[in-house]
């Protein structure tokens, strides 16, 4: 067979997707009224960090005016690292295979 293992790795996909589905929609229908069910890890640390009484040395020079300005520069962060890292895989083998010609 000769796409056995791209068979293999989309079936593991829809299982792997599936699951998380299901376990999202339990939790959600879990969740109290009001509660955030998908936050961070960075809200809960800063939380435990002031529940001890820390005030922070200095204040950001800028804050984001929503939640969705903060979205799309992180967006745009992770997309930019993206392209440099597919950039230098594709060079590195680009420049791979025209030192060796098959």
């Amino acid at each position: 067979m000769k796409y056995k293992l791209e068979i293999i790795f989309a079936v593991f996909i829809v299982i792997f997707a599936a699951v998380f589905i299901i376990n999202n929609a339990n939790i959600q229908a879990t969740a109290k009224p009001g509660q955030e069910t998908w936050q961070g890890s960075d809200d809960q640390g800063s939380a435990a960090i002031e529940a001890t009484g820390y005030t922070p040395w200095i204040q950001p020079i800028w804050t984001p005016p929503s939640t969705e300005v903060e979205s799309l520069l992180f967006s745009i962060q992770s997309g930019l690292g993206a392209f440099v890292i597919g950039y230098f895989f594709g060079f590195y083998r680009g420049k791979r295979d025209s030192a060796n010609p098959t």
